[in-house]
């Protein structure tokens, strides 16, 4: 069976995991230039080596059977590693927040930089559409993508899944990026809150990371909301203000500003899991199917992807009994 997955994040790579595991195909179809998501890394000079940030998700948490047996593997592999300064049960990526996700991906077929912008039918099958390519031959597709995204490619195939969608509206989050160069003493090393100020993470004191001085600061989504026009530099600088307000002083001159607006960041979120008509073979997952977290991002792809393996085997025997 030929799947086509729209979306390589955590959702989209469980998806792919549990599908191959079964014996099926998946071919992955990402409209960035690399996989993760909002776990992705980017990458960033400062007139010296490079320095990654872990822009998106700051941490995630292990506390499912399946999911913590997934970590201890990556924990095995020197993917991953606990961070007790965000919770007892807070883990990162090591050597970045993305080595746990390329390592997944290393199993896949993935098309990067291919957005995908419809998916038709034909006949029993489906296509899949970019701007200047047609992918087809697929059984099944599934919508590993934020819910505004997914809502329009449903709903010309499945209107109840698409007003699903419509009804789990995504908040913004504007993540900064700072390089200084002295130590910020005044500050712990993992800062929640207050308000405006979501997380404060001094990157370089988690495993694995760089020695320089650098942080990732993320606004809360009332405050990224109101500043969702802003440019990076002037997102940065507001941030970097909030900073020092918690910081409770002034902060030495960053040596690299940046930011992100990650438009679809925090999903109001539903109870729904997963997403799956069996009788034109469309699916849906990703963490707006659940409430908005790394563990419950894999959790619906990893569940999507059985139940379509078990879909799959059931077929022959239905059409036996017809």
């Amino acid at each position: 069976m030929r799947v086509a997955i729209i979306g390589a994040g955590i959702s989209g790579l469980a998806c792919a995991d549990a599908l191959r595991a079964a014996g099926h195909m998946p071919s992955l179809f990402e409209k960035a230039r690399g996989i993760g998501g909002r776990m992705s890394t980017r990458r960033s000079g400062s007139g010296g080596p490079a320095i990654s940030f872990d822009h998106g998700a700051t941490h995630f948490t292990a506390r499912s059977g399946p999911f913590k047996a997934l970590v201890n593997d990556w924990q095995a592999r020197g993917l991953a590693a606990p961070w007790p300064a965000a919770g007892l049960d807070a883990w990162v990526g090591t050597p970045t927040m993305n080595a746990p996700l390329k390592h997944m991906a290393r199993a896949h077929d993935i098309c990067l930089g291919a957005q995908i912008t419809a998916i038709t039918r034909q006949g029993m099958g489906w296509a899949c559409h970019s701007e200047r390519k047609r992918f087809d031959g697929f059984d099944a597709v599934v919508l590993a993508i934020p819910a505004e995204q997914a809502a329009p490619l449903l709903s010309l195939h499945d209107f109840e899944m698409a007003r699903a969608a419509m009804g789990v509206p995504s908040r913004p989050v504007w993540s900064a990026m700072f390089v200084f160069p002295e130590r910020i003493a005044s500050l712990p090393d993992f800062l929640r809150g207050p308000a405006p100020l979501v997380y404060a993470v001094r990157n370089n004191a988690r495993p694995g990371r760089s020695d320089a001085e650098h942080w990732i600061v993320q606004a809360d989504w009332s405050w990224s909301e109101a500043h969702l026009a802003a440019d990076a530099a002037t997102a940065a600088s507001a941030i970097l203000a909030i900073l020092e307000t918690a910081a409770g002083e002034a902060l030495p001159a960053p040596l690299l500003s940046d930011a992100q607006r990650w438009r679809f960041a925090q999903p109001s979120g539903s109870d729904l899991g997963h997403l799956w008509n069996a009788s034109i073979g469309l699916g849906a997952c990703g963490d707006w199917l659940s409430h908005g977290f790394v563990e419950y991002a894999w959790q619906s792809g990893h569940a999507l992807g059985e139940v379509i393996a078990v879909a799959d085997r059931a077929r022959p025997a239905a059409r036996a009994h017809s």
